[in-house]
């Protein structure tokens, strides 16, 4: 019964989706992934929902531009544009790896596609290589473009290598598709390397996460055959995949992998390929922000692959030679901290003992896979006769998970020793089994999220962004949110985070009546003032991160970061107006209120419309209505069908309700393009106070 209910829910939808006029594009696939550093290639987009008459190419990081190549035109034609190749130009100086790129449209903005920088020649599959009689011939070294793009689809390609020769294989599948938005199954990728009679000599399944890695030497010299499938022999239109194959070394990890910032570092290499010389200066410049990044180390007269290192500001100690591998023989270390450290065998453990007060209070954060590191870090936090007093596997930001390690706000008990121990879970270990912990001091801080990576606005129009918070250390402030980077045909109303258990803030934007299609990256920032005591107010602040939403199988709203957030000015959209009875409401504990709602339909537009004051679909995603105050959606008529044009929401404020004064709240017109994804059109801003009986 249960699935007989979900079907007709699914088909209910499916009906109201297809009155709908327009979708922003949802990028699938390029076609080929890759595109050589140095280079410029043409590239094949692949959508849902129509990138008719795209104009722009956004691409993250700088050295890559995109230029639109327009498919001939018909007149009096608008064609269903699924399919479109698009310019790419790279610098030769350009950071190779992967950048996230959308394609801006008078529909909106798309969603994220992912583009490899290759440093080597790109090859693009042939059409039949399904068997080892029809293997590919390629020439070496390539970057490798295909698809695995039905059951059973299985690619050969063959090379031919010189005695002794060693290359490394790194393929790009399985990652490339973790951003895209309605690629539910993804793909699994196993890559075999056969000799000329089609043994194997060599294969790897799951190297970087889902996708495979290994380095060979070909002993005897002749023709040997790359294959590529589906662990499962699944098959899909859309899993492409790049596999980047060379004779130069491939640096996995360095160690240390924490570098102070502008401060001369020696760097041991991990990897493969290695020159004989394994170690080689580097320094972080001095405008470096803390955090993660990626950097290329010097080779000779060549520059590595791009390596993650993570950029700090800390006084930074290093694992010593020698046994700390019990908390009776651990290394002294001085909080706060920077510690690199390896687990260098099976087995190891690592403790670093430090000094607290009674009530001293710090954060303890491993970074170790994130960065590419082998190992899934385990972390405890003992006494000085070895009892565990706090302990973490794997670590939560925001809406994604890692499994790295952090404990927060851990507070000494007493006045003694207390010591740090590592290991990983699994008790493996070797070169690459790099980590750097960060022991500072516990202070109240917070983190935002801001939940779409997209707002798209039609002209004289509003969207609506939210902005959710984490709250650490015991910070229990009021957070004012704040974009920078808004050109002047948008205009921005920032509301605010509210104190204690509030979770949720919105920013509307405005879009000029006259404003021309035009697409816009913007940052998402809030602030706080924090004060404690007598001590003069502390000023905190927080860059948001920026999330896209992805289909998740079965019809879940998942979330991957990306890097960029972009408004979109589009052309007249299906809602052109949402019109409220009223702007700014009171409401005493225990009062109701009644706030119209009428539509301004474009002409053809005849889909449903669902109204809300909050971000919610199967859950609620963000609300940002003051405590105690209830949208009552029982009592309103929320559901706008056919033409109509009118509706209304019922807000009540409970009996408890606390003073709340001019809390933004945004009331929105949604429309949905599939069973996740919404357009939501808002109304200007409304205001809430709550005020005393």
């Amino acid at each position: 019964m249960k699935r007989i209910c979900c079907c007709l829910m699914l088909l209910a939808l499916s009906l109201q989706t297809a009155n709908a006029q327009t979708g922003y594009p949802m990028v699938m696939s390029l076609k080929p992934v890759a595109v050589q550093v140095g280079q410029a290639a043409e590239v094949e987009f692949n959508s849902r929902y129509s990138m008719f008459g795209a104009y722009q190419v956004l691409v993250s990081g700088t050295g890559v531009t995109g230029e639109v190549l327009h498919p001939e035109k018909k007149e009096g034609m608008k064609p269903e544009l699924t399919k479109m190749k698009v310019k790419f130009a790279v610098d030769a100086a350009a950071m190779p790896g992967v950048r996230d790129v959308k394609i801006a449209t008078p529909q909106g903005v798309s969603t994220v596609g992912q583009l490899v920088i290759a440093r080597d020649p790109v090859i693009t599959e042939a059409a039949k290589n399904d068997e080892l009689a029809q293997a590919q011939e390629i020439a070496l070294p390539a970057t490798v473009c295909g698809l695995i793009e039905k059951a059973e689809d299985v690619d050969f390609y063959k090379f031919k290598v010189e005695a002794g020769t060693e290359l490394h294989f790194h393929v790009r599948c399985s990652r490339l598709q973790d951003r895209i938005h309605d690629l539910q199954n993804h793909a699994d990728p196993l890559m075999t390397i056969r000799n000329s009679n089609g043994s194997t000599i060599a294969s790897s399944d799951n190297y970087f996460f889902g996708d495979p890695f290994l380095s060979h030497k070909f002993v005897q010299a002749g023709d040997y055959f790359l294959e590529l499938r589906d662990v499962r022999y699944e098959g899909n239109q859309y899993w492409e995949y790049a596999v980047e194959i060379s004779p130069r070394p491939f640096i996995t990890n360095v160690y240390p992998l924490g570098i102070p910032i502008g401060q001369d570092a020696s760097l041991t290499l991990i990897g493969t390929q290695l020159p004989e010389q394994k170690t080689v200066p580097f320094k972080l410049g001095a405008d470096t922000p803390a955090g993660p990044t990626w950097a290329r180390l010097p080779l000779g007269s060549d520059q590595s692959n791009p390596v993650a290192v993570f950029a700090t500001t800390l006084p930074v100690s290093q694992e010593a030679d020698g046994d700390n591998t019990t908390f009776d023989k651990a290394q002294a270390v001085t909080l706060p901290a920077g510690i690199n450290g390896r687990i260098n065998a099976e087995n190891d453990v690592d403790c670093f003992k430090f000094e607290a007060k009674k009530g001293d209070k710090f954060n303890f954060e491993v970074r170790a896979r994130r960065y590419q590191a082998a190992m899934d870090p385990y972390l405890r936090i003992l006494n000085d006769k070895g009892v565990q007093l706090a302990e973490n596997d794997d670590l939560r930001d925001g809406k994604r998970g890692s499994q790295d390690s952090r404990v927060d706000n851990w507070a000494a008990p007493a006045d003694g020793t207390y010591v740090i121990e590592i290991r990983d879970m699994h008790l493996r270990g070797g070169d690459s089994s790099v980590y750097f912990i960060e022991a500072t001091k516990s202070e109240p801080h917070f983190r935002l999220y801001a939940d779409t990576d997209k707002t798209l606005l039609g002209p004289g129009g509003n969207g609506v962004l939210f902005v959710k918070i984490e709250r650490k250390a015991g910070f229990t402030g009021e957070v004012q949110l704040h974009v920078d980077g808004l050109p002047p045909t948008i205009a921005a109303t920032c509301g605010r985070i509210l104190p204690d258990k509030a979770e949720d803030g919105c920013i509307i934007f405005k879009a000029a009546p006259d404003a021309p299609i035009s697409i816009h990256n913007v940052t998402i920032r809030g602030t706080s003032s924090v004060k404690e005591g007598d001590n003069p107010p502390v000023e905190l602040s927080a860059v948001a991160a920026v999330y896209q939403e992805t289909y998740q199988p079965g019809g879940g709203r998942g979330h991957w970061p990306v890097e960029m957030h972009t408004l979109s000015i589009g052309a007249p959209t299906d809602i052109r107006v949402v019109k409220l009875s009223e702007y700014d409401i009171t409401l005493k504990p225990g009062e109701t209120k009644k706030i119209e709602v009428e539509l301004e339909r474009a002409p053809d537009f005849s889909a449903n419309v669902t109204l809300d004051v909050m971000f919610q679909h199967l859950a609620v995603f963000a609300n940002t209505l003051p405590p105690g105050v209830k949208f009552d959606e029982g009592k309103s008529s929320k559901l706008i069908t056919g033409k109509n044009v009118k509706g209304h929401i019922i807000l009540t404020a409970d009996a408890n309700a606390a003073p709340t004064e001019k809390q933004l709240v945004p009331v929105t017109a949604n429309v949905s393009l599939n069973f996740v994804m919404k357009t939501n059109f808002a109304a200007d801003p409304l205001w809430i106070t709550v005020v005393k009986p």
